[in-house]
């Protein structure tokens, strides 16, 4: 059993591939509070390469993303001053993701994604920066902009996200 209380365990009925508990092929990414930061620790299989002992770039922007709006939920209930597994329960979804590869990502080994919110808009819009490592060594960097686009208690706001 783990320390962490993950983000993701406040998304109920996440089917997306690269967080989502409920998808048996995807990701299953896990995210937690380290301080102010949203850290995930995720190791790539052989069949995540983009080519011999590199990581997919797909892969990596799938990591960042789901990373980053897991972060964002759990900063918006974080916020509020309640737990994170509370309701209403967020969903947020991607307005941007602006990705910058500083290294090649090794395939080989457990990597280190760290986020954290730099800027709040109307309680709606969440802007955050993530880092990816391996080994310690920073190898992708984002700018990701995260929308609050469904809470649990406003059901008829959106119903593709219900």
């Amino acid at each position: 059993m783990s320390e962490h209380e993950y983000f993701q365990h406040a998304m109920p009925g996440d089917v997306c591939f690269g967080c989502g508990s409920d998808n048996a092929a995807g990701l299953k990414i896990h995210s937690y509070w380290q301080g102010d930061e949203g850290v995930c620790r995720w190791r790539p299989e052989k069949h995540h390469v983009g080519w011999d002992g590199v990581t997919c770039g797909g892969i990596i922007a799938t990591l960042i993303d789901c990373h980053c709006m897991a972060t964002a939920m759990a900063t918006a209930i974080r916020n509020e001053g309640r737990p994170l597994m509370s309701e209403p329960h967020y969903r947020f979804a991607t307005g941007m993701l602006n990705i910058k590869y500083l290294a090649p990502t090794p395939n080989d080994q457990q990597l280190e994604l760290r986020a954290h919110v730099t800027e709040v808009k109307n309680e709606k819009k969440y802007t955050l920066t993530c880092a990816l490592y391996a080994a310690g060594i920073k190898t992708a960097e984002a700018t990701v902009v995260a929308f609050l686009v469904h809470r649990s208690d406003q059901p008829d706001n959106d119903s593709a996200f219900s």
